[in-house]
């Protein structure tokens, strides 16, 4: 089940750029199950009108060119529950992670 996000309220901002997501016990690059392609975490900071939440937010494809405080673009965002042991936890993933069209001076 997909359980995607209402972001038309929430803007987001690189907190630090795009890494590559890795097994944590190989070390070996992670690769969208689907598509083959290869997976990227980047960590946004979601500002509401409640206030900001931190987020990993994983997306698939080439390397998201993105600088830290950029105001970026989030589609699809997904939310992925998941249980291992005593822990839940919620990752999220995206379709697309893309800067924001600078506004032009006038």
């Amino acid at each position: 089940m997909r359980l995607l996000v209402d972001t038309s309220q929430v803007s987001f901002e690189v907190g630090r750029t795009a890494e590559l997501k890795t097994n944590r016990t190989t070390g070996e690059v992670m690769r969208d199950k689907r598509t083959g392609l290869t997976q990227w975490v980047v960590q946004l900071a979601a500002k509401d009108a409640t206030g900001i939440e931190v987020i990993n937010v994983t997306v698939a494809g080439e390397e998201p060119r993105l600088t830290v405080g950029q105001t970026v673009q989030v589609r699809s965002l997904e939310a992925v529950p998941w249980v291992n042991g005593d822990r839940a936890r919620v990752a999220y993933r995206a379709e697309s992670i893309t800067p924001m069209a600078a506004k032009s001076a006038a």
